[in-house]
């Protein structure tokens, strides 16, 4: 009865050691084994380092912002949240198409600003723009903040605001009430089946409030009009989003 005893209290004992080894393994990663969060660093220095031109650092927004090839959309995030003048991740976009589609500016949404510019991000023109606020901290770098940095406190800080896009292997970035900016987990293997959707990087915007403010989004010229598949709560729903995609291959 003894040996039995001490047999029983050995395997306790060596099944304590494995859990604390698990919990110490998953204390390390910040809580939980955030696989998502930590591949799509990676994935998104690979988009950064594919069109280097296209980055650069943005004063006014107190961060960076990655431009589409032909400079029509800019997709901007903040490196310091307590400086940040409107909101911390967004989209700035050339307003003409909407406005040709229909768009009265005077029934955007709060999340939504329209102005003029004659050099933001080398479009110039009548803008949109549509982002949400993350918070107001300062972020600590180690070092002088870099691009990939900036993003990397977001994955870190603000972890919700990360997306996976199963049906389509994106990774992508919330920006409130439905609009995103997505990229490809791995821009080697993505785009063969040459959908809209299955691109390099995605501006994708929710038409919901645009609609509301006039626009006609099968008439958004550069812009695609299409059922996207999104999973939520582990179930697969159709939404329509506007769609601005690009290859960088």
């Amino acid at each position: 009865m003894k040996k039995k005893t001490k047999f029983i209290v050995a395997i306790c004992a060596a099944t304590l050691v494995v859990a604390i080894g698990l919990v110490v393994v998953i204390t390390k990663v910040g809580g939980k084994l955030d696989v998502v969060g930590q591949q799509s660093i990676a994935s998104f220095g690979e988009v950064l380092k594919a069109i280097p031109d296209k980055v650069k650092a943005d004063e006014l927004n107190v961060g960076w912002a990655l431009s589409a090839p032909d400079d029509s959309a800019r997709f901007i995030w903040s490196e310091d949240y307590s400086k940040a003048p409107l909101h911390d991740v967004m989209l700035e976009l050339d307003a003409q198409p909407f406005l040709d589609a229909g768009l009265d500016p005077d029934k955007l949404p709060d999340n939504y600003a329209f102005y003029e510019s004659d050099t933001t991000g080398g479009m110039g023109g009548k803008m949109l723009m549509v982002g949400t606020k993350l918070g107001s901290d300062k972020p600590a770098y180690s070092g002088s903040p870099t691009a990939l940095a900036a993003y990397e406190q977001i994955v870190t800080k603000y972890r919700d605001s990360i997306n996976y896009h199963a049906s389509l292997d994106h990774y992508g970035v919330k920006l409130g009430d439905g609009n995103m900016f997505e990229w490809a987990k791995d821009m080697k293997t993505n785009g063969y089946d040459n959908s809209v959707q299955d691109k390099d990087i995605v501006f994708v915007l929710n038409p919901e409030p645009l609609i509301a403010a006039g626009v006609d989004p099968e008439k958004a010229s550069g812009w695609a009009y299409a059922q996207v598949s999104i999973e939520e709560n582990g179930k697969t729903t159709q939404v329509w989003k506007l769609l601005k995609p690009f290859d960088l291959k």
